[in-house]
């Protein structure tokens, strides 16, 4: 059985949807009137159409399209955006041109990824210790390269 969403599309393009049957991530369109251009380097909100009431205890996560990434450097700045369940407003998508090419955004082109998960609340136990571990204090690169 599926989670049901509340959604509001006013867009005209279709519900957010899974390309393939094993698809984790429904593809979200740009809702634009008229053509935008992503010069390199630059950042831009891009709207969508779509507000949707997600239930207490899940988000929704946009992440990059793979084809945009590697074919045009298209990506986005805070993979992955959390929309919160209590965000009401329209869903926007920030997008980043990192070619060195302009990039042109039309309405209807898919521009994300977006997956919807489940999270946990969690509330601090302050401690004056935690207990070690075998990684312990070992950050970036502590595991090396093979």
């Amino acid at each position: 059985m599926s989670l049901q969403i509340k959604i509001i599309n006013l867009s005209n393009n279709q519900l957010p949807n899974y390309a393939t049957k094993g698809a984790a991530g429904m593809d979200i369109r740009a809702f634009v009137e008229n053509e935008i251009i992503i010069r390199p380097l630059e950042r831009i909100l891009i709207p969508t159409g779509l507000f949707i009431e997600l239930p207490v205890g899940y988000e929704a996560q946009l992440r990059p399209r793979s084809g945009l990434a590697i074919n045009f450097g298209i990506t986005l700045p805070n993979a992955p955006a959390t929309i919160d369940c209590d965000y009401r407003g329209e869903i926007k998508v920030a997008l980043i041109n990192l070619s060195a090419e302009n990039f042109v955004v039309k309405n209807g082109d898919r521009i994300a990824q977006m997956i919807i998960a489940s999270y946990t609340a969690v509330e601090w136990q302050p401690v004056d210790s935690i207990q070690k571990s075998d990684r312990d204090q070992g950050g970036f690169g502590s595991t090396g390269m093979q």
